[in-house]
């Protein structure tokens, strides 16, 4: 019979940086702890705490020892004005830690009260903290997200980090101890090897042909467009670091819903975040570790955690586990008074406006089309940029998109949170891409060797817990995945997401669910500013920039 899994045995691998007798005592003064892999921020400057988060999507190392090379010592160093303040603070906190002058009493007990014992959730909505991830799988990382609403998170960037370095000698990637009890887990880690090797292999050979190819190119530049290319092969297992803001009441749910998940690293992960958020906010947290809710608290965590299984078995009923994807994106529902709605909402909220929505529609209804447009013309007028938002009438209708796109540009999309977002489980079910650069280069037959031989390691799990097998997908792999928004968002993410700098891969999705659009809402569309064209690399010169921002503007006749 197998041994019992412990909390510890699901933590991810993780080197401990070392520090120096001084540099510890300074740097421990800021962060919860310096020797976990979760850990919570002690920094109350929003620009100071806001610019370390944000190194997260280009460091690739762990944010503390950044802070103490970056924001401490060179200050401490120069003797400057500010370095006087600092060095003042620092002695005034090794006396007085954060920790302690902030454990107000009387704030403590106003949240105990009103928060854990009387419900009243609103109120943890007006604090918000960090907690930092130095390295948790992709599978976590994106259960987290999933949550959207009252998060705010930022990882590292597969374009600008090289995901090559090792940790305690071993690749980048969580290993489940469960497969170990399978009996799996030798094939899978010779699987995740193979796929980092590949990685690693073809990276230096993908930069020399794609340097020929386009010498005006700089270097920089073309690295980057290598590990682009080349992230379809890290697994999905791949360890990352992501930083998170979110309010009280966002990371108590965070928790609520992971303590009690079949991963285990979820459960670890969730569990850690707890503890360190405990030291700092207490208060916020009683009710998933006072003794008095603690039955509730489990009860509700095991309903979160069961739900996925509990409706498996009407899934199989349905025949629907096997269905195939066809095609990459479809617009499977709208509102076929979409347009009139957006319109009737424009008129609704001006001034001299009384009318009942009803009443405004009845209106709209009666307009011919040039009438309607010139409405829609006259609300957007003075809207000259994609960052400028249209507004709130464009809520009042919505639609849904069905989506299949590899993980990878996936996660870019996940990251929109003002719409309706569903995915299914990670698998290799609906296939993987293959960038057109390996096949043009003659590099896509170790890419496709080493995304096979993952796929034979799936199956193997995926028979006994397709959960589990996530790990064993690659960032090549298809997911699935549901988007219902309404037309205000559409502006935002379709605009957004086909500018030159963004990911060739979700540019193609964005521009095909605006054609979809174009057929239903002509009129709309017609005043969204969605990039039609197509680039070798994502990032290009301001030059191209404006030509492609004046072909925009002769399309929809502006």
């Amino acid at each position: 019979m197998p041994k019992k899994l412990s909390h510890d045995d699901f933590a991810p691998p993780f080197e401990k940086d070392s520090y120096s007798s001084k540099d510890k005592k300074n740097l421990q003064l800021f962060f919860t702890n310096l020797d976990k892999p979760v850990y919570a921020p002690l920094i109350f400057s929003p620009e100071v705490i806001g610019a370390l988060c944000s190194r997260t999507s280009r460091a690739a190392e762990d944010l503390r020892p950044i802070f103490l090379k970056e924001y401490i010592k060179p200050f401490l160093d120069d003797k400057s004005e500010y370095g006087d303040h600092l060095q003042a603070f620092i002695d005034f906190l090794k006396k007085h830690p954060i920790q302690d002058i902030f454990s107000n009493p009387r704030a403590r007990s106003f949240y105990a009260k009103w928060l854990a014992q009387y419900g009243d959730d609103s109120i943890a909505q007006m604090a918000g903290m960090h907690v930092v991830y130095s390295g948790i799988s992709q599978v976590a990382i994106k259960h987290f997200e999933d949550q959207r609403i009252g998060l705010a998170p930022i990882e590292k960037s597969t374009r600008y980090v090289d995901f090559s370095r090792k940790i305690d000698g071993g690749y980048m990637y969580y290993t489940d101890p469960s497969l170990k009890q399978m009996g799996l887990e030798k094939e899978y880690r010779a699987a995740m090897d193979s796929l980092f090797k590949t990685y690693i292999s073809l990276l230096p050979k993908l930069q020399a042909w794609l340097q020929k190819k386009f010498p005006q190119e700089k270097a920089g530049v073309v690295e980057k467009k290598a590990f682009d290319t080349l992230r379809g092969l890290l697994p999905v297992s791949t360890l990352s670091q992501v930083a998170f803001f979110g309010n009280g009441q966002a990371f108590e749910y965070l928790a609520a819903r992971s303590l009690r998940h079949s991963l285990g690293e979820i459960r670890w992960a969730a569990q850690e975040t707890v503890d360190e958020l405990y030291k700092i906010t207490p208060s916020f947290l009683r009710r998933l570790k006072d003794k008095d809710g603690q039955e509730n608290a489990r009860a509700y965590q095991e309903y979160m955690a069961g739900r996925g299984d509990r409706v498996a078995e009407f899934v199989e009923e349905a025949e629907l586990a096997n269905t195939a994807t066809s095609e990459a994106v479809k617009l499977v529902e709208y509102d076929s008074e979409g347009e009139e709605k957006i319109i009737a909402g424009m008129l609704y909220s001006a001034p001299n406006n009384n009318g009942s929505w009803e009443e405004n529609m009845t209106a709209v209804r009666g307009m011919s089309d040039g009438k309607k447009r010139n409405i829609i013309t006259a609300y957007l007028d003075g809207r000259t940029q994609r960052w400028q938002k249209v507004g709130r009438a464009f809520e009042n209708a919505f639609v849904r998109f069905d989506i299949s796109m590899n993980i990878g540009a996936w996660r870019d999309l996940h990251r929109h949170r003002m719409l309706s977002q569903q995915r299914q489980v990670f698998t290799v079910e609906h296939g993987y891409d293959t960038p057109i650069e390996l096949k043009d280069s003659g590099f896509d037959k170790p890419y496709r060797k080493a995304i096979e031989k993952v796929e034979k390691v799936y199956v193997k799990i995926a028979k006994k817990d397709r959960i589990l097998a996530q790990y064993a997908v690659a960032m090549a792999h298809r997911v699935r995945f549901m988007q219902y928004k309404n037309l205000r968002e559409c502006f935002w993410e379709m605009e957004l997401r086909t500018i030159p700098e963004g990911h060739p891969d979700y540019r193609k999705i964005e521009q095909d669910k605006f054609k979809l659009l174009e057929k239903v809402y002509p009129l709309i569309t017609e005043h969204m500013r969605v990039n039609m064209g197509n680039y070798d690399f994502a990032r290009r010169g301001q030059e191209e920039k404006i030509q492609e921002k004046l072909k925009s503007l002769e399309r929809i006749n502006i």
